[in-house]
């Protein structure tokens, strides 16, 4: 069980068609969030083990008040407590390439460390990288901001989500779906929350 989590338009559902390889989530362009409640999508790795993906709202708490911020606590508690009995193997925090913000650390404390307690693994999703000559020099360029934040992961994958109609990106977006399906690979684990 994976909980895939980040605020709104970072390209969450676009990650998920990236993993299961054809369009399982509904994307968007649009200001406007396309995935309006936690969204599971189970998928079998080539020739492996299968996995339940739990897709959770955009959680851009700053922009929608206390009740948001509240109602995303609770969302997200029910959420854990809903695939409690398999447990929760990791957590893929979705972030957009660029800096770090209020909303982004808010969000990581909300799920790794208040719902999750600091029990369940971490890997970040770093996305919108497709103009990056080399993606992975961007975690490089980075890493220390995150650890001076505070802010730490046991893996990352830098990646574009672009859809696959998008030929120009076509060796950057294979790469990436190998870099998330080594994630779902090494990082679960038979702990659970």
């Amino acid at each position: 069980n994976v909980i895939l989590f980040g605020e709104t338009g970072v390209g969450k559902s676009s990650v998920i068609n990236l993993m299961a390889g054809t369009e399982v989530a509904l994307t968007s362009s649009n200001l406007e969030a396309c995935t309006l409640e936690t969204t599971e999508y189970s998928f079998t790795l080539p020739g492996e083990m299968s996995f339940c993906i739990y897709e959770t709202v955009g959680l851009n708490e700053s922009q929608k008040g206390l009740d948001a911020v509240l109602g995303a606590i609770e969302k997200a508690q029910q959420l854990v407590a809903s695939v409690h009995a398999g447990g929760i193997d990791l957590l893929l925090f979705c972030i957009r390439g660029g800096c770090i913000t209020a909303g982004m650390q808010r969000n990581y404390r909300l799920f790794f460390e208040c719902v999750c307690e600091k029990k369940v693994p971490l890997a970040f999703v770093v996305t919108h990288l497709e103009q990056e000559d080399m993606m992975e020099n961007w975690w490089e360029r980075n890493e220390k901001t995150f650890e001076e934040y505070g802010i730490r992961s046991v893996a990352h994958a830098c990646v574009t989500a672009t859809p696959p109609r998008v030929m120009a990106h076509a060796a950057k977006r294979a790469e990436s779906q190998r870099a998330l399906h080594k994630i779902l690979r090494d990082s679960t684990s038979s702990e659970h929350l």
